[in-house]
């Protein structure tokens, strides 16, 4: 019994330096894409975006036009300093209010999308507690400045 706990526990250890590295960098790189991507198709489509703006998004507390280019900023912006991860404890909660504004601004979205900001949005809040990881520019100068 005792060789198969402490096989266990190696397994448990292997799993902390090998793999949980590697999913949390897989999770910052899946929420930086979709969002950035997001940000990407409103930059291309300016005219289409700040009709959105305008007409459909209720964003709440801004003026349609800053709206339009904070959240268009943001969205190309934010994903990429959270896929390198750099500052990713804010980056993350930063994006995770971006969630939850892109949800109460467009209630349409509810009926098919809404199930996709609730995985983006854990995913975030997952990057907000335990921080990018050992692979990240963070930990890269933690490391450099000690």
């Amino acid at each position: 019994m005792r060789f198969l706990i402490q096989k266990y526990e190696q397994a448990v250890d292997a799993s902390d330096h090998y793999v949980v590295p590697l999913v949390l960098l897989l999770i910052r790189g899946w929420v930086s894409w979709v969002f950035f991507r997001s940000g990407l198709i409103k930059f291309n489509s300016w005219d289409s975006t700040l009709y959105l703006f305008e007409y459909e998004y209720q964003v709440p507390l801004l003026p349609w036009l800053w709206a339009a280019y904070l959240g268009t900023a943001a969205e190309l912006i934010l994903p990429v300093l959270l896929v390198l991860g750099l500052f990713t404890r804010p980056t993350a909660f930063a994006l995770f209010v971006f969630n939850i504004i892109a949800v109460v601004s467009y209630p349409t979205l509810w009926a098919g999308g809404f199930n996709d900001h609730q995985l983006w949005g854990m995913m975030l809040m997952v990057c907000v507690l335990w921080g990018a990881g050992p692979i990240s520019v963070d930990r890269w100068l933690a490391k450099k400045w000690g």
